[in-house]
């Protein structure tokens, strides 16, 4: 009974942080939401006893995607009013892809609960169980492809959002590392003769 209420109301907080998430006005307090939602989220799988994905939820994605988030929406000077103008004339393909979804989530939901009527209970796990042993030998033995290209596309995304920040900007200093290590000290400093003053 305290583990479904412990759910509800995790849950609250993440049906609440998402909608947080869509309807901030600043990409940053958007992208803070988002790291709300992840962290409620991962107390979600630890309620299921799955503690590699709770804790791979918080340190890949609140401690290196949301930071890389963070710094590509402050880079990149996205102009808020001009993606806003944009938004009533797809809002209603907004509503459509998430009544899609809702209708999904709900058929989902209720096609479980009739296969859970039709089966028994399953047995209890052994005291040495290791969901982490169990996740890791099938992903790197049937799903080590795909785990692969995944990698690779993690990489592309990372080398995508350094070109984006590096790129040439009106009024923007770029440092120019080839002219730096090719300079001269006699080009730098110029030394001047003085001639001292006569006293009278």
């Amino acid at each position: 009974m305290f583990v479904e209420i412990l759910f509800y109301a995790f849950a609250t907080v993440l049906v609440g942080a998402g909608f947080g998430v869509i309807t901030a006005r600043n990409p940053v307090h958007s992208a803070l939401w988002l790291v709300l939602t992840f962290f409620t989220s991962a107390a979600i799988w630890l309620l299921l006893e799955a503690e590699f994905l709770a804790i791979v939820l918080v340190l890949v994605y609140v401690g290196a995607v949301m930071v890389l988030f963070l710094f590509v929406v402050m880079m990149l000077d996205i102009n808020i009013e001009e993606l806003r103008k944009g938004f009533t004339r797809y809002a209603p393909l907004g509503v459509f892809v998430g009544l899609v979804m809702v209708a999904e989530i709900i058929n989902v939901v209720w096609v479980k609960q009739l296969g859970q009527r039709a089966l028994t209970a399953s047995p209890p796990l052994p005291a040495d169980y290791s969901n982490t042993k169990e996740l890791g030998s099938i992903l790197y033995t049937d799903y080590v492809y795909p785990f692969q290209i995944a990698a690779v596309i993690l990489l592309v995304a990372i080398v995508a959002a350094i070109v984006l920040t590096m790129r040439r900007r009106a009024g923007l200093k770029v440092q120019n590392i080839s002219r730096q290590v090719r300079v001269r000290p006699e080009d730098r400093v110029r030394v001047v003769k003085v001639e001292s003053e006569k006293a009278p």
